[in-house]
Parts: structure tokens; sequence; C-alpha cells
């Protein structure tokens, strides 16, 4: 009997299926972890573009127009620096970089500005020798004492300024052979030009030239250096004379025959000239600093 209930007895397993909710499954986390990373570098994107340059902005675009452009023309690249950024300079995460971009663009804004200023003086200053000029061409030819002589009188623009220039001419020398003392004729011109001089605030310097003949006055030791600048301090005398302030004068030289006008001929009466030149103000500085003006190293003028 108990053979039998063995026998017959049943036995169950029961099986349980897991599942059912298989789509709260792990691939969630992946595509969250994609948008994180993908939002993470679009903020290291804006902010790098925050704390770029317009200047630079331009250069990576220019690369990216060009980009063949260094290797074959050569040049500088971006293996220059550390930075992706061309002349980036320290990482951008440096917060002492980011000051020191600021002061770099503070400092370049005002170099333009400055150099801005300069120039509008500069083109202020032009303009007002020209006037300068045109009142002296008009002085002399209001004055009938004078107005024969402007053939004698050369008036141009030089690097430094306005510059004068007082000739001899063939029969009408403005002194006596190996003389300095000024003629009636250049005495009346050289006041008549002071007076117009002492309406600008330009500084003058002045320079006395003669021809290569030898000074032939027969005193011991002097020659033409001493007599070009003897002529040049008596025309100054003249200036002043006419009303122009002696302190506007920054220099009075004798150059002899070292700097002749006619080249080709060293005799010819024109190399025997007074030069006087209203300096400009970046003449006055290289003065002040022991600069040689062009005028006196030869330089060509403009009408």
């Amino acid at each position: 009997m108990a053979a039998a209930d063995k026998k017959s007895q049943i036995i169950v397993v029961k099986r349980i299926k897991k599942g059912g909710h298989g789509h709260h499954g792990g691939a969630w986390k992946i595509a969250y972890a994609d948008f994180v990373t993908a939002m993470m570098a679009f903020f290291l994107l804006m902010w790098l573009l925050g704390s770029t340059t317009k200047g630079e902005l331009l250069g990576i675009a220019e690369h990216f127009n060009t980009p063949l452009k260094v290797a074959l023309s050569g040049g500088s690249g971006s293996g220059d620096s550390s930075s992706v950024v061309q002349g980036g300079g320290t990482d951008l995460t440096r917060s002492a970089g980011q000051v020191k971009r600021g002061e770099i663009e503070s400092t370049q804004r005002r170099q333009i500005n400055l150099q801005a200023a300069r120039n509008e003086l500069r083109r202020e200053e032009q303009k007002m020798l020209e006037e300068l000029k045109q009142k002296l061409e008009a002085a002399i030819a209001a004055n009938p004492r004078v107005s024969g002589f402007s053939g004698q009188i050369k008036l141009d623009f030089t690097p430094e300024g306005l510059r004068i220039q007082i000739v001899d001419d063939q029969n009408r020398a403005m002194f006596d052979s190996g003389s300095a003392i000024v003629k009636d004729y250049m005495r009346e011109l050289l006041r008549e030009i002071g007076k117009v001089l002492n309406e600008v605030p330009n500084k003058v310097s002045l320079a006395g030239h003669t021809d290569s003949a030898a000074y032939g006055g027969g005193q011991r030791g002097y020659s033409n250096w001493e007599l070009s600048a003897d002529r040049a301090n008596a025309s100054r005398r003249e200036l002043v004379a006419g009303g122009m302030d002696d302190g506007k004068v920054m220099r009075v030289v004798g150059l002899a025959s070292a700097v002749p006008m006619e080249t080709d001929n060293p005799r010819h009466p024109v190399n025997r000239r007074i030069s006087i030149v209203v300096m400009n103000r970046a003449a006055e500085s290289r003065l002040l600093n022991g600069a040689e003006l062009a005028d006196e190293a030869g330089g060509e003028g403009r009408n």
C-alpha cells in the first residue's frame, strides 16, 4: 500500500518567468550619458567663444577658409602655441590669462586712439604751414620794396616743415663778397619774413651756405665755415628786428659749401643762400634729441 502511494504521487514543478519589465533596463543610462556629454561639449564651446577676441575669431575663420595657407606659403601656424587659438598664449582656464587679455586689448585701443590723434595733429600742423606759406607770399608781394626780389625767394616743404631759402642772384648779392653785413634789400626782406613767422608757434632753424670759392678775406683761420655761420646769425638778428621772438630760434649753423643747391656747379650764385626752416613738431623733437635736419643734410623739398 505504501509502495503504491509512492508511485502515484504527483510532483509539481513551479517555474517563475522573469521579465515583463524589460523596457526598464540600462539602455536609458547610456542615452542620458550621451546627452550630458553633448551638453558639456556645447557649454565648453560657448565658453570658449565668449572668451575669444574678435581678432582671434577672424583668425580661426580664416584658417578654415584657407586651411592650406600656412603649408603652402609658410608663416606661423597653430603649432606656435599650446593654445588651439593662434596666439592664445596661456591656457584660457587661467584667470590671470583672462585679465592679461583684457589689458592687451585695452592697450591696443589706446595705441590706435593715440595714433589717430597724432595723425590729426599732423594734418592740422601741415595745414597751418601751408597757410603760413601763402601769408609769406602775400606779404612779400604786397611790399613794393621787396616784391622785386621774389625770384630769389624759394618756398617749399620738407619732412622738417616749411623751408624758406633766400639765394644770391648773379647781379644782386645778399652780402658783399667775404662779408656778413646784410644788404639793405635783404634786411627789409628778412624783417618782413620775421613779422609773419611770429604769427605761428613753431620753432625756427637757420643755416648759412656759401659757394665753393675759398674765402679770400686774409684773416688767419677764418674760412667759409665761419663766414656762413656769421651770415646765418646776421640773418637771425634781422628776423628778430622784424618782430620775431628770439626764443623761437632753436639753431643757427654755418654749412659753408658742404650742401650745394647746384651740385654740378659748386660756384653757382644760388649756392650762396640763407635757409630758414619753420619746423614741425617732429623736427623739433628730433633736434632736441640731437638728430640732424634733412634740410641741413641736403634733403629734397616739395613746392
